[in-house]
């Protein structure tokens, strides 16, 4: 895209953007092209439309060229556009951290699912803080932790939490070792899972621009289950609850380390793509609000 004294409408732009994106392997180009002028120009889609004859400044080419350059490099658009939409609420994402995904919501639902009367939860490995701040909004009454290792990460995390008027703990460190003494009811946490042998072979977007340690979870993607899921008993109150994420075709392993670690009402739950996504298991003793004996 040239910006020299040839007249580029929005039309002319946004065909050029599809074109050169569709070429650069993006999928859905057309739609991300829409998106990305949208952006840049400060208006919506419809906007965008009712203005498509509308010829365009230097500086605004010069802003497009270099959104477009980015994604055409398989930038994901998310870290471009600096947000993502995630259970109805906008969360801001930079290269820190992995980018939520709609699979996760799974796990924001069941979590909430089985809440009942717990009054306090704990999110591993908090990134953009999109599952805690997604269950602080949803449960006003529970008391919302979460620990994350990569401060860059917990930057974000907490512009996030302000940005969706919530209040979450959020604790530098990793997994459980921030907590020692403390009890939850409902722990949750969305583990790296991809095999390392699979990361070669992710799409660009995902293997070259998000962080490689949200993502690569050991030989089998199992790693971090093995730690969190016999841990987890020492952290949960009677009855509590843990939740997992997992990935294609790990639910039953994962699942069989929820039996072996005593859990009881063990169960997984399937994403809308018919994956099983989430694996849960309730610890042993009373539920939440009855008394010891």
């Amino acid at each position: 895209m040239s910006t020299d004294s040839e007249q580029w409408t929005i039309l002319k732009v946004l065909n050029w953007t599809k074109g050169y994106l569709a070429d650069k392997g993006v999928e859905n180009a057309r739609l991300e092209a829409e998106w990305l002028l949208s952006f840049a120009l400060g208006l919506d889609r419809v906007g965008l439309y009712v203005n498509f004859e509308k010829p365009l400044l230097s500086a605004e080419l010069a802003a497009i060229r270099g959104m477009v350059s980015r994604r055409g490099r398989r930038e994901p658009l998310q870290y471009i556009l600096g947000s993502q939409e995630f259970m109805g609420l906008e969360f801001r994402v930079t290269p820190a951290v992995l980018i939520p995904r709609h699979d996760t919501e799974t796990l924001v639902r069941e979590a909430v699912t089985r809440a009942g009367g717990a009054k306090r939860a704990l999110d591993i490995g908090a990134g953009s803080g999109c599952i805690a701040v997604a269950l602080a909004k949803l449960l006003p009454a529970v008391e919302v932790s979460a620990v994350e290792q990569s401060d860059a990460a917990l930057v974000v995390a907490r512009e996030n939490a302000k940005i969706n008027g919530v209040t979450v703990r959020f604790v530098h460190g990793s997994l459980f070792e921030p907590f020692s003494g403390e009890l939850f009811d409902l722990i949750v946490s969305n583990p790296p899972y991809i095999p390392t042998g699979d990361l070669a072979g992710l799409q660009p977007e995902v293997r070259d621009f998000e962080p490689k340690e949200a993502l690569d979870g050991g030989v089998a993607g199992l790693d971090f289950y093995h730690i969190i899921i016999p841990a987890a008993s020492a952290y949960l109150s009677p009855g509590g609850w843990l939740l997992v994420e997992v990935g294609i075709g790990q639910a039953e392993a994962v699942r069989g380390m929820f039996a072996a670690a005593g859990f009881v009402e063990i169960f997984s739950a399937k994403d809308p793509g018919a994956i099983e996504r989430v694996v849960g298991g309730r610890n042993v003793l009373e539920s939440i609000g009855e008394a010891t004996p």
